[in-house]
């Protein structure tokens, strides 16, 4: 497969509207609380490494622009930390970690047969264009899975203010439409390039095949299970959520959602995503040279998952995955150490790799048996 590096960047809506729902309740974990000095070891993790780190946050001496730090391991959350004026009742923006909340939403699509498998033409879903659609083969020959691994085949990027990202999220309909339209440039399968666009597109797909909007099957099949009962999302006037870059959560239901797919999909007594899904996200579908600010760990992309590399001082045999966003958004899943690390923020672009950084220098020698 040949590779283009594209922006992870997700700008922000110019005309957003949100949905809010009741207050979050905390109740599934086991905390120490945020500004509390936790022990020496929890969970197997030596915390005073880490606890340097993140006295060197909150002294603005490092990683300026980390809004929270959360680490849970064993089903146990053992640091929560906050920086600034942010806070644990903060609905912060996910950016791209919204991919992989709507990667799960279309595998949940798929096993409750609301879509028939991830080899569906694109232009299947749309059939009022679909004659129009599929008068470039290329086009037509587009599967659902060619998004969800960012193999599109289209001339979509995020690079510069006039590109078509900045384009599609000035408007305040037609997002389906004006990505569809793009131009084939590849075949689909063939060629990476980050399409955000496709992404977005995916709410129309959920809306056409089950008749809700993305927020609302999230709400009844993720979050609701899931005990997350507050989440913002952007929107268009359409109504349809901007499924690319626009969730908000707080950083404690990232971390429910981290554990999520830790669990192989599983919560308590029922298989929210079939572990299927879980593993088909995380398979190294495409391989290429670490991009830039990515402190030269990311390695591969699965299913709108990012694929990290193992940890240098354990088994080594072990990925690490990432759902990961614009300006320092992360929720880490770490099988080998049984952990999830959750990191906010708003750093500057060039410096929106720091997380992954302290993950493998600060964090990952901490962890013990």
């Amino acid at each position: 497969m040949r590779t283009a590096s594209g922006s992870a960047a997700v700008v922000l809506l110019g005309a957003v509207s949100f949905a809010c729902g009741e207050e979050t309740q905390l109740t599934d974990l086991d905390r120490s609380g945020p500004g509390t000095v936790p022990p020496d070891t929890a969970q197997g993790i030596d915390l005073s490494g880490i606890r340097s780190l993140v006295g060197r946050i909150h002294q603005g001496s490092a990683y300026p622009g980390v809004h929270s730090l959360l680490i849970q391991r064993n089903g146990v959350l053992v640091l929560e930390e906050y920086f600034g004026t942010s806070s644990r009742e903060e609905l912060h923006t996910l950016q791209s970690v919204s991919k992989s909340v709507t990667s799960a939403l279309i595998g949940i699509a798929v096993e409750r047969g609301d879509i028939g498998s991830v080899d569906e033409l694109v232009v299947d879903f749309f059939p009022q264009w679909r004659e129009e659609l599929v008068q470039d083969p290329r086009r037509a020959a587009m599967r659902l899975e060619d998004i969800l691994t960012m193999r599109t085949g289209t001339d979509y990027h995020e690079s510069g203010t006039d590109s078509p990202h900045a384009q599609l999220n000035r408007l305040l309909t037609g997002w389906d439409r004006f990505w569809l339209e793009r131009p084939m440039v590849n075949d689909p399968g063939t060629f990476w390039r980050y399409d955000s666009g496709g992404v977005v597109t995916l709410s129309s797909i959920l809306k056409e095949r089950t008749g809700m909007h993305a927020d609302a099957y999230a709400d009844e099949f993720l979050f609701g299970p899931l005990g997350i009962s507050e989440s913002h999302w952007s929107r268009n006037a359409e109504g349809h959520p901007h499924t690319g870059g626009g969730l908000f959560l707080t950083a404690s239901d990232m971390v429910k959602f981290g554990q999520l797919f830790l669990q192989g999909g599983r919560w308590g007594d029922q298989q929210l995503i079939p572990e299927a899904w879980v593993d088909a996200s995380f398979l190294r579908r495409e391989t290429f040279s670490p991009p830039r600010g990515s402190a030269g760990k990311t390695q591969a992309y699965g299913y709108l998952w990012w694929v990290l590399a193992p940890d240098p001082l354990g088994a080594g045999s072990l990925d690490i995955y990432a759902a990961a966003g614009y300006r320092a958004q992360y929720i880490f899943v770490i099988p080998e150490h049984d952990m999830v690390v959750v990191v906010t923020g708003w750093m500057e672009p060039a410096e929106q790799g720091g997380p992954i950084g302290f993950l493998y220098t600060d964090i990952l020698p901490a962890v013990g048996s």
